[in-house]
């Protein structure tokens, strides 16, 4: 910055060591010094997009600087990647996945784009899938409003299952039925207390909508303490006599004493069957080279497991027998699937996942046989001890990474790569001929794309050269709506000893076109030796 204060280089470069020193405010500031210098600058942008997705509440900036990037230089893998992770940053899994095939038809080879576009077809969401990074509220503030809200509704269905046990037990044990309903009336003054106390930490009421819609399991978490308190209520209320049977009063209390277990059971259903994992491995497979495609391969495999467990369990509680020869297509699909990932890798990684595939197949041999021959019991017998043997594997592995404190086997285990938010290349700069050329020669063509093709115009004046080697030049108002829909032009110029194309990004700006130069090509006149800059 130094050697040339009036370069965009320098003071991006500058922003991209500030942010990797964890200084956001002052990269930002950086970042948008070179954009001040360079406004057509892809990279300028595209380095400022990075600084600003940093900072909380200044997403839609990031984006409109990363959209700019990319209509400055749409062959570039850079701001499509930055793209792509701005929108799985808010879980816009559609866009993101049509960027980062953007970026793979510009870059093949581009493993971080493998990886997350790999995420998208499983429908991950980042860690803080409860804050929308275009909120200006501070993400700690919601993360706190959430935390307030789940603790809330375990402690509340905590209080209400152990009150509506001792209800029973008083009643139906004892004999003091009205004593207790009444004692579980006094529980609902702790149920409010809780409440009240829990609602004092949410400090962002307004967020809290747009946070359930956003986060599932936190709107489960909400919405089933909701009805465990009105169910509650009902079996309170219902509390038969003893010895008979209340069919309204036995569904109140099996949602309040037994719903852990049905949220767990939906966890399990949902996370099992959300997304596309097949096509998952095969965005893996392609980039295994890198140790996080491998970890979130396994975790793929994972979720392959648990659709063909549910599937397996299905077809062997239904009561037609013929349709568990559908069990068989469990060991074609798992010869596809062992064709997208690399199986002996997953051998050395994880062997309670390759025992878990193992007795998946044989639970899909058993119920084929007892499909074929219904009178064999033990078929059935060993296809629902398949079944156990493969819950058995996924909790001792999930055990087993608790324990050690290392990536489970399920989707909050999956790892995005983090792609560089910024092109450390140096900028184009105009020699002083090309300078001198551009300023006062007469011979100045202006090429544009316009909406029957390219089109090139004599320019009227180049006004002037910035320190910075931007053009400023005054051209008709066709060039102007043509800058509009592309922003991409050429500067042809004609000097007595040689000619000079400079390309760049125009910006339209009060009454002259800013170009800020990407290429500069010079040659000499046909007939001379040509040199290339």
């Amino acid at each position: 910055m130094d050697r040339e204060p009036h370069g965009e280089w320098g003071h991006r470069l500058a922003s991209l060591a500030l942010e990797r020193l964890g200084r956001d405010s002052e990269a930002v500031d950086a970042a948008q010094e070179a954009v001040r210098l360079a406004p057509g600058s892809w990279a300028a942008r595209l380095r400022l997009a990075g600084a600003l997705r940093r900072v909380p509440g200044r997403w839609r900036e990031a984006w409109a600087e990363a959209q700019k990037s990319v209509r400055y230089a749409p062959e570039e893998p850079g701001p499509h990647a930055l793209s792509g992770d701005l929108a799985l940053d808010r879980g816009d899994h559609r866009r993101a996945a049509a960027a980062y095939r953007a970026v793979l038809r510009r870059d093949r080879d581009h493993l971080g784009a493998r990886v997350n576009l790999g995420l998208t077809l499983l429908g991950w969401e980042p860690p803080g899938r409860h804050h929308d990074p275009a909120w200006e509220a501070d993400p700690a503030e919601t993360t706190r409003a959430r935390e307030a809200l789940v603790v809330w509704s375990w402690q509340v269905r905590g209080l209400l299952a152990v009150a509506l046990v001792a209800v029973v037990v008083a009643a139906f044990g004892f004999g003091l039925h009205l004593q207790a309903q009444i004692g579980g009336a006094l529980v609902l003054g702790l149920v409010l207390a809780v409440t009240l106390r829990q609602a004092g930490k949410v400090g962002i009421w307004s967020h809290v909508p747009a946070m359930l819609g956003r986060d599932l399991w936190l709107s489960v978490a909400v919405s089933v303490t909701v009805f465990v308190i009105a169910g509650y209520l009902i079996g309170l209320a219902t509390l038969p006599e003893p010895d008979t049977v209340d069919w309204a009063w036995s569904g109140a209390l099996g949602l309040v004493v037994f719903n852990p277990v049905g949220v767990a059971l939906l966890w399990l259903l949902v996370e099992a069957w959300r997304g596309r994992p097949v096509q998952a491995l095969a965005e893996f497979a392609r980039a295994s080279g890198a140790r996080v495609a491998r970890r979130n391969m396994d975790v793929a495999l994972w979720i392959v497991a648990g659709r063909a467990w549910w599937g397996l369990l299905v077809l062997s509680v239904l009561p037609v027998p013929r349709i568990a020869l559908a069990a068989l297509a469990v060991p074609v699909a798992m010869v596809l699937v062992g064709r997208k990932a690399n199986l002996r890798g997953v051998v050395r990684r994880d062997r309670w996942l390759v025992g878990a595939l193992g007795f998946l197949v044989a639970s899909a041999i058993s119920l084929t046989a007892a499909g074929v021959v219904p009178e064999l019991e033990r078929a059935w017998q060993g296809a629902w001890l398949a079944l156990l043997a493969v819950a058995v594997a996924f909790c001792a592995r999930a055990v087993r990474a608790r324990f050690r404190n290392t990536p489970g086997p399920w989707r909050s285990a999956l790892t995005r790569v983090e792609l560089p938010t910024g092109d450390t290349s140096p900028s184009s700069d105009l020699t002083d001929e090309v300078r001198h050329a551009v300023t006062f020669s007469r011979s100045v063509v202006l090429s544009y794309m316009a909406p029957d093709g390219p089109r090139s115009i004599a320019v009227s004046a180049v006004t002037s050269v910035s320190r910075s080697g931007e053009l400023r030049v005054i051209a008709g108002e066709e060039s102007w709506e043509a800058v509009e829909r592309d922003p991409r032009v050429a500067i042809f110029v004609g000097d007595p000893r040689f000619w000079a194309e400079v390309r760049g990004v125009a910006i339209a700006d009060h009454d002259v076109l800013r170009i800020t130069p990407r290429d500069v090509v010079v040659r000499e006149y046909p007939g001379r030796q040509a040199r290339a800059r």
